[in-house]
Protein backbone atom coordinates (compact mmCIF):
# COMPACT_ATOMS: atom_id res chain seq x y z
CA UNK A 1 0.00 0.00 0.00
CA UNK A 2 2.89 2.23 0.62
CA UNK A 3 4.24 1.53 -2.58
CA UNK A 4 0.87 2.21 -4.30
CA UNK A 5 0.97 5.32 -2.85
CA UNK A 6 4.70 6.84 -3.60
CA UNK A 7 4.35 5.69 -7.28
CA UNK A 8 0.59 7.92 -7.27
CA UNK A 9 3.06 10.48 -6.23
CA UNK A 10 5.43 10.29 -8.46
CA UNK A 11 3.01 10.46 -11.02
CA UNK A 12 1.39 13.20 -10.20
CA UNK A 13 4.82 15.06 -9.84
CA UNK A 14 5.42 13.73 -13.53
CA UNK A 15 2.27 14.32 -15.73
CA UNK A 16 2.47 18.23 -13.48
CA UNK A 17 5.74 18.21 -15.86
CA UNK A 18 3.84 17.04 -18.64
CA UNK A 19 0.92 19.64 -17.77
CA UNK A 20 3.44 22.70 -17.79
CA UNK A 21 5.61 21.40 -21.02
CA UNK A 22 2.26 21.55 -23.27
CA UNK A 23 0.71 24.29 -21.48
CA UNK A 24 3.80 26.13 -22.37
CA UNK A 25 3.46 25.25 -25.92
CA UNK A 26 -0.33 26.45 -26.14
CA UNK A 27 0.73 29.27 -24.63
CA UNK A 28 3.68 30.40 -27.36
CA UNK A 29 1.53 29.55 -29.98
CA UNK A 30 1.88 32.69 -31.58
CA UNK A 31 5.28 33.36 -30.59
CA UNK A 32 7.85 33.72 -33.47
CA UNK A 33 10.66 31.58 -33.68
CA UNK A 34 9.24 29.29 -30.77
CA UNK A 35 10.20 25.91 -30.95
CA UNK A 36 7.84 22.89 -28.68
CA UNK A 37 9.20 21.31 -25.67
CA UNK A 38 8.71 17.56 -25.71
CA UNK A 39 8.74 15.46 -22.55
CA UNK A 40 9.68 11.63 -22.57
CA UNK A 41 8.71 9.59 -19.09
CA UNK A 42 10.65 6.22 -17.89
CA UNK A 43 9.92 3.75 -15.57
CA UNK A 44 11.43 3.33 -12.06
CA UNK A 45 13.52 0.03 -11.07
CA UNK A 46 11.09 -2.60 -10.36
CA UNK A 47 11.21 -4.65 -7.18
CA UNK A 48 9.41 -7.51 -6.23
CA UNK A 49 8.20 -7.81 -9.78
CA UNK A 50 6.32 -4.66 -10.13
CA UNK A 51 7.79 -0.52 -10.70
CA UNK A 52 7.81 1.96 -8.18
CA UNK A 53 6.58 4.73 -10.28
CA UNK A 54 7.46 6.82 -13.27
CA UNK A 55 9.99 9.46 -13.45
CA UNK A 56 10.56 12.18 -16.34
CA UNK A 57 13.44 11.09 -18.75
CA UNK A 58 14.28 14.02 -20.52
CA UNK A 59 12.37 17.79 -21.47
CA UNK A 60 13.96 18.59 -24.81
CA UNK A 61 13.62 21.37 -27.50
CA UNK A 62 11.98 20.09 -30.91
CA UNK A 63 14.06 22.14 -33.61
CA UNK A 64 11.68 21.30 -36.77
CA UNK A 65 11.29 24.07 -39.22
CA UNK A 66 7.80 26.23 -38.65
CA UNK A 67 5.77 27.50 -41.26
CA UNK A 68 6.86 31.31 -42.46
CA UNK A 69 3.79 33.70 -43.02
CA UNK A 70 4.39 36.61 -44.71
CA UNK A 71 4.20 40.02 -43.28
CA UNK A 72 4.92 42.75 -45.82
CA UNK A 73 7.60 44.37 -43.45
CA UNK A 74 10.91 45.31 -44.55
CA UNK A 75 12.73 44.67 -41.72
CA UNK A 76 11.40 41.03 -41.12
CA UNK A 77 13.34 37.83 -42.59
CA UNK A 78 13.12 34.30 -41.56
CA UNK A 79 15.22 31.02 -42.00
CA UNK A 80 14.08 28.55 -44.65
CA UNK A 81 16.59 25.34 -43.67
CA UNK A 82 19.04 24.84 -40.45
CA UNK A 83 20.66 27.62 -38.40
CA UNK A 84 20.35 30.64 -36.30
CA UNK A 85 20.61 33.88 -36.14
CA UNK A 86 23.67 35.16 -33.79
CA UNK A 87 22.63 37.99 -32.11
CA UNK A 88 24.87 39.58 -29.32
CA UNK A 89 23.98 41.30 -25.97
CA UNK A 90 26.05 44.82 -24.36
CA UNK A 91 28.86 42.54 -22.63
CA UNK A 92 29.36 40.73 -25.75
CA UNK A 93 28.21 37.48 -25.35
CA UNK A 94 26.25 35.71 -28.55
CA UNK A 95 22.81 34.00 -28.24
CA UNK A 96 21.15 32.45 -31.12
CA UNK A 97 17.17 32.54 -32.24
CA UNK A 98 15.47 31.61 -34.88
CA UNK A 99 12.94 34.81 -34.51
CA UNK A 100 13.77 37.42 -36.99
CA UNK A 101 11.26 39.77 -36.38
CA UNK A 102 14.06 42.59 -36.21
CA UNK A 103 14.20 46.93 -35.12
CA UNK A 104 16.26 49.34 -35.89
CA UNK A 105 17.51 51.19 -32.80
CA UNK A 106 17.95 54.44 -32.08
CA UNK A 107 21.41 54.10 -31.89
CA UNK A 108 21.23 53.08 -36.09
CA UNK A 109 22.15 48.99 -35.34
CA UNK A 110 20.18 46.28 -36.41
CA UNK A 111 18.42 44.49 -32.95
CA UNK A 112 15.97 42.22 -31.64
CA UNK A 113 12.73 42.75 -29.90
CA UNK A 114 15.10 42.90 -26.55
CA UNK A 115 17.48 44.99 -28.12
CA UNK A 116 20.33 42.83 -28.90
CA UNK A 117 22.72 43.26 -31.53
CA UNK A 118 21.84 41.12 -34.65
CA UNK A 119 25.42 40.09 -36.36
CA UNK A 120 26.59 39.98 -39.61
CA UNK A 121 29.22 40.94 -42.09
CA UNK A 122 29.41 44.34 -42.97
CA UNK A 123 31.85 46.05 -46.14
CA UNK A 124 35.22 45.29 -45.80
CA UNK A 125 35.82 48.25 -47.88
CA UNK A 126 34.42 52.07 -49.38
CA UNK A 127 35.71 53.14 -52.38
CA UNK A 128 35.44 56.63 -53.56
CA UNK A 129 35.90 58.17 -56.83
CA UNK A 130 36.06 61.60 -56.48
CA UNK A 131 35.76 64.91 -58.57
CA UNK A 132 37.13 66.64 -55.30
CA UNK A 133 39.49 64.26 -53.59
CA UNK A 134 38.27 66.01 -50.39
CA UNK A 135 34.73 65.07 -50.65
CA UNK A 136 33.53 61.58 -49.63
CA UNK A 137 30.17 61.78 -49.00
CA UNK A 138 26.82 62.17 -50.33
CA UNK A 139 25.44 65.78 -49.41
CA UNK A 140 22.68 67.80 -50.80
CA UNK A 141 24.80 69.37 -53.27
CA UNK A 142 24.50 66.09 -55.08
CA UNK A 143 21.21 66.25 -56.19
CA UNK A 144 21.19 64.05 -59.23
CA UNK A 145 21.29 60.38 -58.63
CA UNK A 146 23.18 58.39 -61.13
CA UNK A 147 22.69 54.90 -60.42
CA UNK A 148 22.42 52.55 -57.84
CA UNK A 149 23.23 48.92 -58.31
CA UNK A 150 24.93 45.71 -56.59
CA UNK A 151 26.64 43.11 -58.59
CA UNK A 152 27.97 40.17 -57.02
CA UNK A 153 30.82 38.37 -58.56
CA UNK A 154 32.66 35.57 -57.09
CA UNK A 155 31.15 36.04 -53.49
CA UNK A 156 31.80 39.59 -53.42
CA UNK A 157 28.88 42.00 -53.39
CA UNK A 158 29.87 45.39 -55.01
CA UNK A 159 27.09 47.77 -54.46
CA UNK A 160 27.45 50.97 -56.22
CA UNK A 161 26.03 54.24 -55.91
CA UNK A 162 26.71 57.58 -57.45
CA UNK A 163 25.14 61.21 -57.89
CA UNK A 164 26.32 64.03 -59.04
CA UNK A 165 25.61 68.09 -58.93
CA UNK A 166 23.29 69.55 -61.27
CA UNK A 167 25.33 69.24 -64.41
CA UNK A 168 22.22 71.31 -66.45
CA UNK A 169 22.83 74.30 -64.19
CA UNK A 170 26.55 74.73 -64.32
CA UNK A 171 27.03 73.87 -68.32
CA UNK A 172 28.43 76.98 -70.15
CA UNK A 173 29.85 77.41 -73.32
CA UNK A 174 33.22 76.64 -73.82
CA UNK A 175 35.23 79.68 -74.55
CA UNK A 176 35.26 80.54 -78.76
CA UNK A 177 39.00 80.63 -78.43
CA UNK A 178 38.78 77.21 -78.01
CA UNK A 179 36.75 76.35 -81.91
CA UNK A 180 38.70 73.72 -83.55
CA UNK A 181 39.56 72.15 -80.33
CA UNK A 182 37.23 69.50 -78.92
CA UNK A 183 34.80 72.75 -78.68
CA UNK A 184 31.47 72.29 -76.96
CA UNK A 185 28.65 74.35 -76.01
CA UNK A 186 26.57 73.74 -72.80
CA UNK A 187 23.81 72.01 -74.88
CA UNK A 188 26.48 69.63 -75.92
CA UNK A 189 28.03 68.72 -73.02
CA UNK A 190 24.89 68.57 -71.22
CA UNK A 191 24.03 65.81 -74.05
CA UNK A 192 27.60 64.23 -73.62
CA UNK A 193 26.94 63.41 -70.04
CA UNK A 194 23.06 61.86 -70.73
CA UNK A 195 24.64 59.46 -73.37
CA UNK A 196 27.51 58.88 -71.35
CA UNK A 197 25.12 58.10 -68.23
CA UNK A 198 23.05 55.82 -70.25
CA UNK A 199 26.19 53.94 -71.40
CA UNK A 200 27.23 53.59 -67.55
CA UNK A 201 24.12 52.17 -66.27
CA UNK A 202 24.42 49.92 -69.45
CA UNK A 203 27.64 48.61 -68.49
CA UNK A 204 26.37 47.85 -65.44
CA UNK A 205 23.54 45.91 -66.15
CA UNK A 206 25.83 44.01 -68.51
CA UNK A 207 28.18 43.36 -65.51
CA UNK A 208 25.08 42.54 -63.53
CA UNK A 209 24.17 39.67 -65.91
CA UNK A 210 27.61 38.42 -66.40
CA UNK A 211 29.62 38.89 -62.83
CA UNK A 212 31.90 36.49 -63.22
CA UNK A 213 33.38 37.69 -66.71
CA UNK A 214 37.13 38.63 -66.83
CA UNK A 215 38.09 42.02 -65.67
CA UNK A 216 39.12 44.13 -68.84
CA UNK A 217 39.51 48.05 -69.75
CA UNK A 218 37.48 49.26 -72.19
CA UNK A 219 38.87 51.63 -75.15
CA UNK A 220 37.31 53.98 -77.43
CA UNK A 221 37.57 54.28 -81.54
CA UNK A 222 39.74 57.24 -82.25
CA UNK A 223 40.09 57.80 -85.73
CA UNK A 224 42.39 60.44 -88.32
CA UNK A 225 40.76 62.16 -91.23
CA UNK A 226 43.56 63.91 -93.27
CA UNK A 227 42.25 66.29 -96.02
CA UNK A 228 45.67 67.99 -96.39
CA UNK A 229 45.66 67.16 -100.26
CA UNK A 230 42.39 69.07 -100.73
CA UNK A 231 42.09 71.27 -98.19
CA UNK A 232 43.52 73.96 -101.05
CA UNK A 233 40.07 73.77 -103.30
CA UNK A 234 38.38 75.72 -100.53
CA UNK A 235 38.36 78.98 -101.94
CA UNK A 236 34.82 80.79 -102.01
CA UNK A 237 31.40 80.45 -100.40
CA UNK A 238 30.42 77.93 -103.25
CA UNK A 239 32.82 75.59 -101.88
CA UNK A 240 32.41 73.06 -98.78
CA UNK A 241 33.77 70.57 -96.63
CA UNK A 242 31.65 67.37 -95.44
CA UNK A 243 32.34 64.14 -93.61
CA UNK A 244 29.59 61.43 -92.39
CA UNK A 245 29.79 59.89 -89.07
CA UNK A 246 27.00 57.03 -88.40
CA UNK A 247 24.08 58.23 -89.73
CA UNK A 248 24.93 61.97 -89.40
CA UNK A 249 26.10 63.89 -92.42
CA UNK A 250 28.34 67.34 -91.14
CA UNK A 251 28.61 69.63 -93.80
CA UNK A 252 30.49 73.48 -93.52
CA UNK A 253 30.85 75.82 -96.37
CA UNK A 254 33.31 77.82 -96.80
CA UNK A 255 33.62 80.93 -94.44
CA UNK A 256 36.05 83.42 -94.79
CA UNK A 257 39.01 81.34 -94.57
CA UNK A 258 40.10 78.03 -94.52
CA UNK A 259 41.18 78.26 -91.20
CA UNK A 260 37.93 79.16 -89.91
CA UNK A 261 35.96 76.84 -92.13
CA UNK A 262 38.03 73.97 -90.79
CA UNK A 263 37.30 74.79 -87.26
CA UNK A 264 33.95 75.30 -87.83
CA UNK A 265 33.41 71.40 -89.57
CA UNK A 266 35.31 70.40 -85.96
CA UNK A 267 32.91 71.98 -83.79
CA UNK A 268 30.06 70.53 -85.47
CA UNK A 269 31.45 67.36 -84.82
CA UNK A 270 31.95 68.16 -81.39
CA UNK A 271 28.31 68.57 -81.70
CA UNK A 272 27.11 65.09 -81.97
CA UNK A 273 26.66 63.30 -78.93
CA UNK A 274 29.49 61.13 -77.17
CA UNK A 275 31.78 63.09 -80.03
CA UNK A 276 34.34 65.28 -79.63
CA UNK A 277 36.91 66.60 -82.53
CA UNK A 278 40.10 68.71 -83.07
CA UNK A 279 41.56 70.04 -86.08
CA UNK A 280 44.81 71.31 -87.12
CA UNK A 281 43.55 73.96 -89.53
CA UNK A 282 47.27 73.88 -90.91
CA UNK A 283 47.06 70.48 -92.41
CA UNK A 284 43.42 69.89 -92.38
CA UNK A 285 44.09 66.47 -90.30
CA UNK A 286 41.38 65.89 -87.80
CA UNK A 287 41.26 63.70 -84.84
CA UNK A 288 37.94 62.27 -84.19
CA UNK A 289 37.21 60.19 -80.82
CA UNK A 290 34.02 58.66 -79.38
CA UNK A 291 33.62 59.51 -75.99
CA UNK A 292 31.25 56.17 -74.77
CA UNK A 293 34.11 53.43 -74.35
CA UNK A 294 33.96 50.35 -76.80
CA UNK A 295 31.32 51.50 -79.13
CA UNK A 296 32.50 51.64 -82.66
CA UNK A 297 31.45 54.73 -85.54
CA UNK A 298 31.87 54.27 -88.87
CA UNK A 299 33.75 57.31 -90.52
CA UNK A 300 33.37 57.70 -94.49
CA UNK A 301 31.93 60.77 -97.57
CA UNK A 302 34.87 62.53 -96.47
CA UNK A 303 35.40 65.17 -99.05
CA UNK A 304 35.65 68.81 -100.26
CA UNK A 305 33.10 69.54 -103.02
CA UNK A 306 31.63 67.19 -105.09
CA UNK A 307 33.98 66.98 -107.69
CA UNK A 308 36.97 65.93 -105.56
CA UNK A 309 37.73 62.40 -105.26
CA UNK A 310 37.06 60.97 -102.12
CA UNK A 311 40.27 59.00 -102.12
CA UNK A 312 42.22 61.90 -101.72
CA UNK A 313 41.25 61.87 -98.02
CA UNK A 314 42.93 59.70 -95.84
CA UNK A 315 40.99 58.03 -93.17
CA UNK A 316 42.86 55.67 -90.66
CA UNK A 317 41.94 54.60 -87.00
CA UNK A 318 44.56 55.49 -84.58
CA UNK A 319 42.66 53.19 -81.92
CA UNK A 320 40.20 50.25 -81.89
CA UNK A 321 36.84 50.41 -79.51
CA UNK A 322 37.39 47.46 -77.19
CA UNK A 323 34.00 46.36 -75.28
CA UNK A 324 35.91 45.02 -72.26
CA UNK A 325 34.29 43.05 -69.66
CA UNK A 326 33.77 42.73 -65.74
CA UNK A 327 34.37 45.65 -63.13
CA UNK A 328 37.06 46.73 -65.33
CA UNK A 329 34.48 47.64 -68.39
CA UNK A 330 32.61 49.37 -65.60
CA UNK A 331 35.12 51.15 -64.87
CA UNK A 332 35.79 52.60 -67.94
CA UNK A 333 32.37 53.81 -68.47
CA UNK A 334 32.38 55.66 -65.43
CA UNK A 335 35.50 57.41 -65.73
CA UNK A 336 34.16 58.85 -69.21
CA UNK A 337 31.24 59.84 -67.43
CA UNK A 338 32.99 61.45 -64.66
CA UNK A 339 35.62 63.68 -67.32
CA UNK A 340 31.78 64.69 -69.29
CA UNK A 341 30.51 65.84 -65.72
CA UNK A 342 33.76 67.84 -64.33
CA UNK A 343 33.74 69.12 -68.58
CA UNK A 344 30.34 70.40 -68.02
CA UNK A 345 31.50 72.03 -64.30
CA UNK A 346 29.73 69.49 -62.49
CA UNK A 347 31.03 67.14 -59.82
CA UNK A 348 30.52 63.36 -59.91
CA UNK A 349 31.07 61.27 -56.49
CA UNK A 350 30.79 57.22 -56.64
CA UNK A 351 31.00 55.29 -53.20
CA UNK A 352 31.45 51.15 -53.92
CA UNK A 353 31.10 48.80 -50.74
CA UNK A 354 32.44 46.31 -51.38
CA UNK A 355 31.58 42.94 -49.22
CA UNK A 356 33.20 39.84 -49.71
CA UNK A 357 31.31 36.70 -48.17
CA UNK A 358 33.37 33.71 -49.78
CA UNK A 359 34.82 33.03 -46.06
CA UNK A 360 31.95 33.80 -44.13
CA UNK A 361 32.35 33.63 -40.13
CA UNK A 362 29.14 35.49 -39.28
CA UNK A 363 29.19 33.93 -35.46
CA UNK A 364 32.26 36.20 -34.97
CA UNK A 365 31.33 39.53 -36.96
CA UNK A 366 29.62 42.70 -36.06
CA UNK A 367 26.72 44.61 -36.00
CA UNK A 368 24.88 46.23 -38.85
CA UNK A 369 24.64 50.00 -38.47
CA UNK A 370 22.45 51.52 -40.70
CA UNK A 371 22.90 54.85 -39.82
CA UNK A 372 23.88 56.33 -43.26
CA UNK A 373 25.81 59.48 -41.26
CA UNK A 374 27.80 56.90 -38.89
CA UNK A 375 28.85 55.38 -41.82
CA UNK A 376 29.83 58.39 -43.86
CA UNK A 377 27.05 57.59 -47.09
CA UNK A 378 24.98 60.12 -46.79
CA UNK A 379 25.22 63.14 -44.73
CA UNK A 380 22.30 64.02 -41.87
CA UNK A 381 20.38 61.08 -43.38
CA UNK A 382 18.08 58.27 -42.01
CA UNK A 383 16.94 55.88 -44.36
CA UNK A 384 14.95 53.25 -44.36
CA UNK A 385 16.41 49.39 -44.24
CA UNK A 386 15.33 46.59 -46.69
CA UNK A 387 16.74 42.74 -46.19
CA UNK A 388 17.17 40.61 -49.29
CA UNK A 389 16.36 37.09 -49.85
CA UNK A 390 20.02 36.16 -49.66
CA UNK A 391 20.78 38.09 -45.85
CA UNK A 392 21.58 41.52 -47.79
CA UNK A 393 20.78 44.60 -45.50
CA UNK A 394 20.22 47.58 -47.36
CA UNK A 395 18.83 51.37 -46.68
CA UNK A 396 17.33 53.14 -48.87
CA UNK A 397 17.40 56.57 -49.55
CA UNK A 398 16.01 59.02 -52.50
CA UNK A 399 16.61 56.14 -54.72
CA UNK A 400 20.07 55.15 -53.59
CA UNK A 401 20.11 51.52 -51.80
CA UNK A 402 23.34 51.63 -49.83
CA UNK A 403 24.27 47.80 -48.71
CA UNK A 404 25.05 48.11 -45.11
CA UNK A 405 25.50 44.38 -44.10
CA UNK A 406 24.78 40.91 -44.66
CA UNK A 407 22.75 38.89 -41.49
CA UNK A 408 25.34 36.05 -40.55
CA UNK A 409 23.68 32.76 -39.30
CA UNK A 410 24.70 29.94 -37.53
CA UNK A 411 24.50 25.90 -36.96
CA UNK A 412 25.38 23.45 -34.13
CA UNK A 413 26.14 19.77 -34.69
CA UNK A 414 24.20 18.88 -31.68
CA UNK A 415 20.60 21.17 -31.39
CA UNK A 416 19.39 19.39 -28.53
CA UNK A 417 22.81 20.44 -26.44
CA UNK A 418 21.95 24.07 -26.68
CA UNK A 419 20.37 25.97 -23.19
CA UNK A 420 16.92 27.56 -23.42
CA UNK A 421 17.77 31.07 -22.27
CA UNK A 422 14.08 32.76 -22.74
CA UNK A 423 13.13 35.40 -24.94
CA UNK A 424 13.51 33.14 -27.56
CA UNK A 425 17.00 32.99 -27.25
CA UNK A 426 18.98 29.84 -26.96
CA UNK A 427 23.43 29.89 -25.71
CA UNK A 428 25.96 26.97 -26.83
CA UNK A 429 27.33 24.74 -24.45
CA UNK A 430 29.50 21.97 -24.14
CA UNK A 431 26.95 19.38 -25.55
CA UNK A 432 26.11 21.63 -28.75
CA UNK A 433 29.24 22.20 -29.82
CA UNK A 434 30.61 25.58 -31.02
CA UNK A 435 28.63 27.51 -33.81
CA UNK A 436 29.71 26.44 -37.28
CA UNK A 437 28.92 28.81 -40.28
CA UNK A 438 25.31 27.56 -41.41
CA UNK A 439 24.87 30.68 -44.33
CA UNK A 440 25.47 27.52 -47.23
CA UNK A 441 22.87 25.28 -45.08
CA UNK A 442 19.40 27.69 -45.40
CA UNK A 443 18.06 30.53 -47.31
CA UNK A 444 16.43 33.65 -45.75
CA UNK A 445 13.25 34.89 -46.82
CA UNK A 446 12.46 38.89 -46.36
CA UNK A 447 9.12 40.14 -45.60
CA UNK A 448 8.39 36.72 -43.73
CA UNK A 449 8.25 35.70 -40.10
CA UNK A 450 8.71 32.09 -38.90
CA UNK A 451 5.69 30.86 -37.03
CA UNK A 452 6.11 28.82 -33.76
CA UNK A 453 6.21 24.89 -34.46
CA UNK A 454 3.71 23.89 -32.14
CA UNK A 455 0.49 21.96 -32.96
CA UNK A 456 -2.45 22.96 -31.29
CA UNK A 457 -4.54 19.89 -32.40
CA UNK A 458 -1.31 17.59 -30.75
CA UNK A 459 -0.72 19.98 -27.74
CA UNK A 460 -4.52 19.43 -26.52
CA UNK A 461 -4.75 15.86 -26.88
CA UNK A 462 -1.42 15.64 -24.88
CA UNK A 463 -3.06 17.66 -22.52
CA UNK A 464 -6.07 15.66 -22.21
CA UNK A 465 -4.02 12.65 -21.48
CA UNK A 466 -1.87 14.47 -19.11
CA UNK A 467 -4.98 15.49 -17.51
CA UNK A 468 -6.53 11.80 -17.01
CA UNK A 469 -3.02 10.89 -16.10
CA UNK A 470 -2.95 13.09 -13.25
CA UNK A 471 -6.48 11.90 -12.46
CA UNK A 472 -5.85 8.42 -12.41
CA UNK A 473 -2.34 8.95 -10.34
CA UNK A 474 -4.96 11.15 -8.42
CA UNK A 475 -7.23 7.90 -7.28
CA UNK A 476 -4.42 5.67 -6.85
CA UNK A 477 -3.13 7.29 -3.95
CA UNK A 478 -6.61 8.13 -2.37
CA UNK A 479 -7.00 4.22 -2.50
CA UNK A 480 -3.75 3.53 -1.18
CA UNK A 481 -4.79 6.03 1.23
CA UNK A 482 -7.92 4.23 2.31
CA UNK A 483 -6.43 1.05 2.46
CA UNK A 484 -4.32 2.05 5.02
CA UNK A 485 -7.11 3.94 6.59
CA UNK A 486 -8.73 0.39 7.20
CA UNK A 487 -5.67 -1.23 8.32
CA UNK A 488 -4.93 0.87 11.17
CA UNK A 489 -8.68 0.38 11.88
CA UNK A 490 -8.27 -3.29 11.64
CA UNK A 491 -5.47 -3.28 14.08
CA UNK A 492 -7.27 -1.26 16.50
Amino acid sequence: MIGALWNGMSGIIAYDKGISVESNNAANISTVGHKRDSITFEDILYSYDYGKGVNTQSISKDFEQGNIRPTNSNIDVAIDGKGFFIVQDKSGQNFYTRAGNFIQAEDGFLKTQDNLNVMGLIPQQKRVISSNPIENIFTDEYSKNLTSITVSSNNVAYNINSRATNYASSAKNDDIVNSGNNYKTSGTKISDVEGLLYDYNEKLKLFQTNPNAPSSSSTNQISKVDYSKVINNLQNENDFISISIDNSVIRQNFDTNIETTLKKLSDKISSLQGFSSKVDPSTGIFIIENLTMGEEFKVYNAKINDNISQSEVNTTKLQEAKQGSGLAMVESSRDALKKALERADAKFLEITNVLSYSSNTGFTASGINARLDALTLVKDAKGDINISDDGFVFVDIEGNSFLVGRIGTANFKNEDGLKSEGNNLYSATKESGPATNADNTNKLVSKYLENANVNMGDTLSMLMIYQKAFEANSKSITTSDEFLQTAMNMIK
